[in-house]
């Protein structure tokens, strides 16, 4: 039952957004017509307008925010008159698609549905659980706001797509929806595009071993902790067999740069910035051990991070620190330190390093489960279920009797600032991919504020950028084209 279906983006251009890019291509398989308005790039999908691989793309031109709350409200101003404009050229469609960050998508989908649309919200991240994480300022009048967005946007969506168990619990308790409401659909790596090619030891600088870490640098994806953790790794366990490089950019490029200097880090650690394809295959081929240091905080536990995903595609052993969504992920693909403790984490690299056996074992856990359970064979079935669903649904927010709902700790998250003492025993927060703002770098500890099964103190705001839905490699419609590093979780990276 295929129709014309509208997808909305803020946080990226496409086809670089690599989610919304095989989410389109899966579409157009099943006959959909597809529209998608999001941003122009700044250095790649810079046309206004584009077809590509029978996907008709709209794009508008959009300064990302600077300067704090006033200019995250420009930006999402501009964001969303340029998709209305947009929307009400492109015409009638069957349903449109919204994914956030923002949550401000439901505005333009609640006229859309005036003409019989309806509306699938593709949740990136958790937006409350993104605020919390990333700016440290309580439950202020920003967190309120973005908390409302979110059940406005809950309330407005026909069906909703979640980009992993712990996002789907969100939906079903503090959004209110039903089960046949909710798809789980995994952001997972092409692995066409992910294939091993010779190793390359000149990478290696002369040293044994190649650590690796491919992904964004923001303030919460962690590259601060991995540095750390390399400098015990050479000063408390004496091991200098190493070359580390770093792949991808973001925020805290040049802070982290620094870092490394004041670590006595530089002529074992490399910064790559984005790289094209084939080097990253290179890179990735010639690792050892590779590093997914995302620290715990109420994002990171329950946000799948592309990075572990491209990883287990490479058939690469990973060191990660011990988040839900990471295990889920993962499996015994990965070693995990406690939470946030860079001593374990260089012990764990060293272990590693000593045991080629556990390493090949590792890899290859990994790629099995990229290649089977969590392939996106399995989210695009889940995709197109997730449309049908919305097609036979009643419009959200008509006269429907309601349907009592079980809410137990199994099956549910509590809303954003809900006190504890409403929470069912052992229930824990939820939330996810893009990162966007630019606090100064420091070390900090989210794990001192926030620990597995508590309930989250706190509302949203505006802000972030994953998801599943972290956050986004490899997506571009050329094969030769730079790869995209990123979408662990909120941020925008530079195009």
């Amino acid at each position: 039952m295929a129709g014309k279906a509208l997808i909305l983006v803020e946080n990226l251009s496409v086809p670089f957004d690599r989610r919304v890019w095989q989410e389109s291509l899966a579409l157009r398989d099943a006959g959909w017509e597809v529209h998608v308005i999001c941003p122009q790039g700044t250095k790649r999908d810079t046309e206004p307008y584009a077809e590509i691989d029978g996907v008709r793309i709209h794009r508008y031109p959009l300064r990302p925010a600077i300067g704090g709350p006033v200019g995250y409200l420009r930006e999402y101003g501009s964001a969303l008159w340029h998709t209305y404009r947009i929307a009400r050229k492109i015409g009638p469609v069957d349903v449109v698609h919204g994914c956030n960050p923002p949550d401000l998508f439901f505005l333009v989908a609640r006229r859309l549905k005036r003409h019989g649309a309806r509306f699938v919200f593709d949740q990136h991240d958790l937006v409350p659980e993104l605020y919390e994480s990333r700016f440290a300022r309580g439950r202020d009048l920003l967190y309120r706001a973005v908390c409302w967005l979110e059940r406005q946007t809950y309330r407005t969506a026909d069906v909703v797509i979640a980009t992993n168990e712990s996002y789907r619990t969100a939906a079903l308790s503090r959004g209110g929806k039903r089960p046949e409401e909710v798809f789980v659909v995994r952001s997972a790596p092409t692995v066409e595009r992910f294939r091993q090619v010779p190793p390359d030891s000149s990478i290696r600088q002369g040293r044994p071993y190649l650590l690796c870490y491919l992904g964004v640098m923001g303030p919460q994806d962690g590259v601060d902790y991995a540095l750390r953790a390399l400098a015990r790794l050479r000063d408390e366990l004496g091991r200098t067999d190493w070359h580390a490089v770093f792949v991808g950019g973001g925020d805290t490029f040049d802070a982290m740069v620094a870092l490394a200097g004041e670590l006595g880090l530089s002529e074992c650690v490399e910064f790559t910035g984005r790289i094209p394809d084939e080097d990253l295959l290179k890179y990735l081929s010639t690792a050892d051990v590779c590093l997914s240091p995302d620290p715990l905080n109420p994002l990171n536990d329950v946000s799948t991070m592309n990075k572990i995903m491209e990883y287990m595609a490479m058939a690469r052993p990973i060191v990660s620190f011990d988040l839900k969504e990471a295990r889920v992920s993962a499996g015994e693909a990965a070693v995990y330190a406690p939470a946030n403790d860079e001593s374990d984490f260089a012990k764990l690299i060293a272990q590693l390093l000593d045991d080629p056996g556990e390493r090949r074992r590792m890899g290859e856990i990994g790629q099995a489960r990229v290649a089977g359970s969590l392939s996106w064979e399995h989210s695009r079935r889940a995709l197109l279920a997730a449309y049908s669903a919305a097609l036979g649904a009643e419009p959200a927010g008509s006269s429907r009797p309601s349907i009592p709902r079980q809410r137990n700790a199994a099956t549910r998250v509590a809303a954003p600032g809900v006190p504890a003492a409403t929470a069912d025993p052992g229930e824990r927060s939820v939330e996810n991919q893009h990162r966007q703002v630019t606090p100064p770098v420091q070390r900090t500890d989210p794990a001192a504020a926030y620990q597995p099964g508590e309930v989250a103190q706190g509302q949203p705001a505006l802000g972030g950028g994953a998801a599943e839905g972290g956050e986004l490699p490899v997506a571009a419609a050329d094969p030769h084209a730079p790869v995209q590093i990123g979408g662990d979780g909120p941020g925008r990276p530079d195009d």
